[in-house]
């Protein structure tokens, strides 16, 4: 049901309409060698996948789908600092000089898109400005608390902006305060993960689309991963296709449990028309994008093309919800009311995969027995992947071919399973969601 629900809602998009893939990545036929095989072609995937091959290893990645066909390129596109979870529970599990240098990491991971851009040449939109805001004057004075506690303990400056300073970025009503931080943007993540899988391609990995993992084999010296018409014969594995990867483990590349660490989740998002310069003026100033501090939030940002791009709904089942156009357009209206008429011309969702800390889930899984290497897990970045998956790939090639201990540092994270297991856990989530919900409501 997930993954049908899935294709459906990616028909939709304005990302695929907009965005063009320059490469045929046929289906995997016959048998390869693989030093390292990747599964799953999304953001970490590619990222891993050219890591690696600039590091001169032979590379095989495959795709169920296409490359960039979920979340990785159907999101926001807000490429932001820091984890879905904030900073306090990192500090609970990490202490604060390891939780300092994982924000570090995660600030690194924003330079890195730029460092990739420049380097490939990946024209994907990019605009510099990401605004913080909050929706009622306690959540604002919450919102600065954090914002002082993030520059004090992190050394990570932003711009407080009060109801009547907010209006150099945006033209709302509907927020009362907002953190401002230049380090931030916003991109076309489908033209930025195609442009990962041109880049990963001309360093020499091979990527195959339209191959999706059948069983996995894990014997003493290899991994034997099988695809409808080939496999893959690999020293080392990485599993990156988050939401979706629990399903693998009825074909014998997961441990029982593993796919209880996260839950899948919709999350939608639409388009309007292309606007005037002007009119865009009178909303966004400045461009920058946009999300409230709600644990269910609203985001939202300028397209190139002077489109507002907005998301804000989501949903706990793997059913599309009834009127998601209508619902998005009434979130909408509420930020800027001027926009009430305004159509969206295209509505398309997908799933994340959130943890119950929303903490990513970076592990390595233990070989079979005494010998063999362990699989590396990516999973869990909690709709906050955009930047810090970029980096995870990274982080990856880096344990395998150079030092662990900066993938080791995440790996330290603890994760438990959701309430219920994989059958249950979507009522018990369900229910600590609408608590969420009413104190998003009662400011």
């Amino acid at each position: 049901m997930l993954l049908q629900t899935d294709r459906s809602l990616a028909r939709h998009s304005w990302y695929a309409e907009t965005a063009s893939r320059r490469q045929d990545h046929r289906a995997l036929q016959g048998e390869v060698r693989a030093e390292v095989a990747i599964v799953g072609g999304g953001l970490a995937g590619l990222s891993a996948a050219l890591e690696l091959a600039q590091r001169g290893r032979q590379v095989v990645l495959l795709e169920a789908q296409q490359l960039g066909w979920a979340a990785s390129g159907r999101n926001g596109g807000q490429a932001l600092g820091g984890l879905a979870c904030g900073m306090d529970e990192i500090e609970a599990q990490l202490g604060l000089a390891d939780a300092r240098r994982l924000w570090a990491m995660t600030l690194e991971a924003l330079t890195l898109i730029h460092a990739r851009r420049d380097r490939y040449r990946i024209a994907c939109d990019w605009q510099s400005g990401a605004l913080t805001v909050a929706t009622s004057a306690r959540k604002a004075a919450a919102l600065r608390r954090d914002a002082e506690r993030m520059a004090s303990a992190y050394d990570h400056p932003t711009q407080w902006l009060d109801r009547a300073a907010l209006g150099l970025h945006i033209r709302s009503p509907r927020y009362h305060g907002g953190c401002y931080d230049r380090r931030g943007g916003h991109l076309h993540p489908l033209k930025y993960a195609l442009g990962l899988a041109d880049a990963a391609w001309r360093e020499g990995a091979r990527l195959h689309e339209h191959s999706p993992v059948q069983r996995v084999e894990r014997h003493r010296s290899v991994t034997l991963l099988r695809t409808p018409q080939g496999q893959v014969v690999a020293d080392q594995v990485l599993l990156a296709g988050n939401v979706h990867l629990p399903a693998l483990a009825g074909v014998g590349a997961l441990p029982p449990g593993t796919g209880a660490r996260i839950m899948p989740v919709g999350t939608y998002v639409g388009v309007t028309e292309p606007l005037d310069p002007s009119e865009m003026d009178g909303l966004l100033p400045t461009r920058a994008a946009v999300c409230d501090s709600n644990f269910v939030l609203d985001y939202f940002r300028p397209t190139a093309d002077q489109r507002l791009l907005f998301g804000g709904k989501v949903s706990y089942s793997t059913l599309t919800p009834p009127n998601l156009a209508g619902s998005l357009q009434a979130r909408l209206a509420r930020v800027f009311p001027r926009l009430a008429w305004r159509p969206l011309t295209h509505v398309w969702g997908g799933f994340v995969d959130i943890t119950m800390n929303r903490a990513p889930d970076f592990s390595r899984l233990p070989p079979d027995g005494a010998a063999g290497a362990p699989i590396y897990l990516l999973q869990g970045f909690s709709g906050h992947g955009l930047a810090l998956s970029g980096l995870a790939g990274k982080l990856v090639a880096e344990a395998i071919c150079e030092d662990a201990s900066r993938f080791d540092l995440f790996a330290r994270l603890r994760h438990r399973p959701f309430p219920g297991g994989e059958r249950l856990r979507t009522p018990t989530l369900v229910l600590g969601m609408l608590w969420h919900r009413l104190r998003d409501l009662t400011g």
